[in-house]
């Protein structure tokens, strides 16, 4: 990934104060106080932040060039989705850890070419952790699925062209997943 180039001009906000309100097992809410001091401005404020593990996503890529889905059902939005492979970081893992473990793990794929997309904020308003994106090329069938207790996900292999047309027309519509397939594209456009 090239380096940034972009000269950011907004002075942080420094934190003043910090409290676990609430806990589950995959995300705290903190409440943060906050100061900014400037030439300007003096304003302080609360802002509340999930705090959450790495997050990780994955292109997979079949010898045949097509790409590897997962469809399940996401109770936040109450529906079906077709997305890439995904999950959390564990503990004690790194991103590619994590993204070889969730791809096998999901849809019983697996890889030895791996290249990473980078990493994009979650949602930087009220989130404070990253989803590092990898592409992984060649990827072989090798067992069965081992998903998580409470997933329950159907794969599927599509031809680039479908999947992509997927996207457009909105049946693909999970934003981090959209994230990680606007850096493929610019990675495969260089």
């Amino acid at each position: 990934m090239p380096e940034k180039s972009f000269a950011f001009d907004v002075k942080p906000w420094l934190t003043v104060e910090e409290n676990k309100e609430y806990s589950t097992p995959i995300f705290n809410l903190l409440k943060r106080r906050t100061r900014l001091d400037s030439v300007d401005e003096n304003l302080e404020g609360d802002f509340y932040i999930l705090e959450a593990p790495p997050w990780i996503n994955v292109i997979p890529i079949t010898p045949d060039g097509e790409i590897i889905l997962v469809e399940q059902f996401r109770h936040g939005t109450q529906s079906p989705t077709l997305e890439i492979p995904g999950g959390m970081v564990d503990a004690g893992e790194n991103p590619l850890e994590g993204a070889q473990r969730e791809l096998l793990e999901e849809t019983g794929y697996s890889s030895e070419s791996w290249k990473s997309l980078g990493k994009v904020s979650s949602n930087p308003s009220m989130m404070n952790n990253f989803t590092h994106m990898f592409v992984a090329e060649d990827c072989e069938y090798v067992g069965a699925q081992n998903p998580d207790e409470h997933e329950r996900i159907e794969v599927h292999t599509l031809a680039m062209q479908q999947f992509l047309e997927y996207v457009e027309d909105g049946s693909i519509h999970h934003a981090i997943v959209l994230a990680a397939v606007a850096r493929f594209l610019l990675m495969e456009r260089r």
